[in-house]
This record gives structure tokens, C-alpha cells and sequence, in this order.
């Protein structure tokens, strides 16, 4: 399933290729959503905005574009009408002149006047997006120790969309492994600099990610491996996906437990209780 990185990648191509061009044509694959294709006929994209794991294709007309990739869901941008050959179904298409932003498989896609967006049951609920808002290491601190978060295992907690938008599996593992925490602490169980850690591992790698197409890994190191020959799957993490492998600090062997029903990896020494 794709993460916070990688729907802001896909958000800044759909942008790039959309933003300020007149639109020549919508279509939407579901039928209740038919009777709103003629509102963007002629109308702009003045921006594409991300929440998350959601994205927000903002038109001129006061309207917005919801989507939501789920499992599934892939974008594509082509030249325009030249659609991929996949055997996945289409949903949501929009064409201007020279391309086509094309939305497969998803099924989570709504039309919404601009002002009724914050009130969306998803956009509502959803914690800060740390790619499309400015969020700092001390308001992190402050939601990890509020009365809402602070009893929640950090193992479900970083998964729980409502405190940070658009962490997903590997970011979890990534970030408690990067923080040295434990999978069985919360953050009323944390010293002030286990938080500070938290926090500062959680910008960082999510950062990372977007900037480096998944890599959360040292990005030196990431490098150096990669020219040893290792693969992308191997030099990707600090843990994740490395259930036997040796830690990239200590060498103790990488575990793989199932936490919140999703494989969760760490290092025994490094995340020591």
C-alpha cells in the first residue's frame, strides 16, 4: 500500500502535468459521479494537495477532486489520451491538451465544493501531513504526550492515521528502529529524549522518503551499497523487510514480529526495552 511519500511523488506529477492548463475533459469510471464530468470542462487545476494517503486535485471552479489510493490505486500521467496497457481498471481520468492524469483501481473518489473538503469523514479525522504542512519537532512532542496518544503502543500508534497523516508499514519500523524504541513502549513509557528522538526520526524519514523514492535508509550508505550491488531491497532500509539480516549498526539479526496484525522489524539491541 502506498505511503504519505509516495502519494505526494505521485501528487507532484499529477500537478506538474495539470496545473494551470485548461482541461479539455473529465470522466469518472462510477456512475453517480457521471453528472459532474461537464463542471471541469474548461476549468484549471490551481493546485494538487496531499493528506495523508488522500489527494486533493484543487479546480478553479470552487470544486475539488478526492481520491484515495487504497491498495490498489495507481496513478499514471501520459501524454495525453495514451493510456498504459494494464489489466487494471480505470476510474478517473483528466485530459488537457498535451496530458492525461489517469487514476487506476481506486475506488475511493468523491466531488467536493471547496469549502465542504475539511469536512470530508476522512480529511475531518486525519492527523497532520507532514509533506504539505509545516509541523515541528516541539507539536509533535506536544500530540505524542497528549491524553489521546500517549497510552497507545507506539507499534499502533504510528499506524493510527488520525495522529500523523500518511505513516504507513515500513515508516513504522523505520522510525521506531531510527528513535531506538522498543515495539512494546508507548510514549508515556519514553524519556524526554526518547521523544525528541521520536519526533525528530518521524520528519526525517518521512523527508527522506519523499526525497529519495522510499529510501529511508542513510542515503551515503544507501549509495555505497548500492555500488557493492546490492539491491534496492537491500539497501532501502535501516530494517524494514530484513527479518535475518544483520543490523546496519551493531550486527545483532534484524526480528520480524506481527504487530496490529502488519509485520513489524527491529533491532533486540538497538530498541532495547
Amino acid at each position: 500500500m502506498p505511503e504519505g511519500p509516495e502519494i505526494r511523488r505521485a501528487a507532484d506529477e499529477v500537478e506538474k502535468a495539470l496545473k494551470n492548463k485548461t482541461v479539455m475533459e473529465v470522466t469518472f469510471a462510477f456512475p453517480h459521479l457521471k453528472d459532474y464530468e461537464a463542471f471541469f470542462e474548461g476549468a484549471e487545476v490551481v493546485r494538487v494537495d496531499t493528506k495523508g494517503k488522500a489527494m486533493l486535485i484543487r479546480f478553479n471552479n470552487d470544486f475539488t477532486i478526492y481520491s484515495h489510493n487504497q491498495l490498489y490505486g495507481k496513478w499514471y500521467v501520459r501524454n495525453a489520451y495514451n493510456y498504459p496497457k494494464t489489466n487494471r481498471q480505470l476510474r478517473l481520468a483528466i485530459h488537457n491538451e498535451n496530458k492525461s492524469a489517469l487514476l487506476y483501481s481506486a475506488s475511493d473518489i468523491e466531488v467536493l465544493r471547496n469549502e465542504e473538503v475539511a469536512y470530508h469523514p476522512f480529511i475531518s479525522k486525519v492527523g497532520p501531513d507532514l509533506l504539505s504542512e509545516d509541523v515541528t519537532i516541539d507539536e509533535l512532542k506536544e500530540r505524542f504526550t497528549s491524553k489521546r496518544f500517549y497510552r497507545k503502543k507506539w507499534s499502533s500508534l504510528l499506524l493510527d492515521q488520525s495522529f500523523v497523516a500518511g505513516i504507513g508499514n515500513y515508516l513504522r519500523s523505520e522510525i521506531m528502529f531510527v528513535a531506538g524504541i522498543h515495539p512494546d513502549l508507548r510514549p508515556v513509557d519514553c524519556t524526554e529524549e526518547m521523544l525528541e528522538k521520536a519526533a525528530s526520526a518521524t520528519i526525517t524519514l518521512v523527508e527522506r522518503s519523499y526525497e529519495h523514492k522510499g529510501i529511508t535508509n542513510d542515503v551515503e550508505l544507501a549509495k555505497k551499497l548500492k555500488r557493492n550491488g546490492e539491491t534496492r531491497r537491500e539497501y532501502r532500509h535501516w530494517v524494514f523487510n530484513r527479518e535475518g539480516a544483520s543490523c546496519r549498526i551493531d550486527g545483532t539479526e534484524i526480528k520480524k514480529i506481527i504487530a496490529g496484525s502488519r509485520r513489524l522489524y527491529y533491532c533486540t539491541t538497538c530498541q532495547s526495552k
